[in-house]
């Protein structure tokens, strides 16, 4: 009520600055002077307007959400596994510059110490909504530690964020549920586990899996695993909704779906280019620190926010 009372007084003094205007033509003064507050004026109202289109636009209620972050290597073999790794702690990084918990869920090693695919949970204010737009394909162009001729290779890993899930938005029968228990694979010697503390959960509707043998204790693998099951269960269904009801999400900026290629990050250049809004960022190092990708998730929330307007007003039409 505060903008529309906001508005409506503003309406007003416009109504009044264009009478005093009629009635002061031949005072060049004060016509100047009136112009100038009644441009003003005018572009108060629009502003007032696209923060009353905003708070009338559709939330997601999923964006205040903590969220699962899911990075698998892709084409490009070991060098992907590498990139996939500098990936996964590049967003460990930026969730503690903004004073979000980071925890490791899983890691599979590939055989130089990469990350065949990881996955860990972030927990802050309003998680999901801020890296929602991170799914997707990241890119690389870099001379690999293993190349030996210094020639450039394109690889490419896969980003995938879901917003975590309550026990309200999934429910999880124990009939549904195959869980199996295995030994953990370590890197020889004492971190080999000598006990079935792995677990695999295979939900049976859907034939979706989840593996988890990080933690040595075979409870807590289980709770890590009924987390991200729940989390891929809540974005399918919230997937399925989107799918058949909502005409507002963005295709311009991209879905979301994992089979698009996002960003670019070229090592030589020194580069970091986002498709979806056609920025590039020109110091790759700061962002890989974690440092200013927020550059390209700000760009993405504003696209998202101004083509949900668009397709809103003209809506309204």
């Amino acid at each position: 009520m505060g903008l529309i009372k906001q508005l409506r007084a503003k309406q007003k003094e416009i109504d009044g600055l264009k009478s005093l205007l009629a009635e002061c033509t031949e005072d060049k003064d004060m016509t100047d002077m009136v112009s100038e507050e009644l441009s003003q004026a005018i572009g108060e109202v629009k502003r007032l307007q696209n923060l009353l289109l905003q708070q009338l636009l559709p939330k997601d209620d999923a964006d205040e959400r903590d969220c699962i972050l899911e990075v698998r290597a892709g084409t490009g073999g070991e060098e992907a596994s590498l990139f996939a790794m500098d990936i996964f702690k590049m967003y460990e990084r930026y969730s503690q510059k903004r004073g979000w918990k980071f925890e490791v869920m899983s890691v599979a090693e590939s055989d130089i110490r990469g990350y065949k695919e990881a996955s860990g949970a972030i927990s802050g204010v309003a998680a999901y909504g801020k890296l929602k737009f991170e799914s997707g394909i990241h890119r690389v162009q870099r001379v690999p530690v293993t190349e030996k001729s210094g020639r450039i290779h394109t690889s490419a890993v896969s980003v995938a964020i879901l917003p975590q899930a309550d026990e309200v938005d999934v429910q999880l029968r124990n009939e549904d549920l195959r869980i199996d228990t295995y030994r953990s694979g370590g890197s020889g010697g004492q971190h080999v586990n000598t006990t079935n503390s792995a677990v695999r959960i295979t939900h049976m509707p859907t034939g979706m899996t989840v593996a988890i043998q990080d933690e040595r204790s075979q409870h807590m693998n289980k709770a890590k695993a009924l987390k991200v099951l729940c989390a891929k269960l809540y974005e399918m269904e919230r997937s399925r909704i989107q799918t058949t009801r909502s005409k507002l999400r963005s295709q311009q900026i991209g879905s979301g779906d994992r089979s698009e290629r996002i960003r670019t990050y070229n090592f030589p250049q020194g580069r970091v280019t986002d498709h979806r809004v056609g920025i590039t960022h020109h110091s790759i190092d700061d962002i890989m620190q974690g440092e200013n990708l927020d550059l390209f998730i700000d760009a993405l929330l504003l696209r998202q926010e101004m083509d949900a307007v668009a397709s809103f007003s003209s809506t309204d039409e």
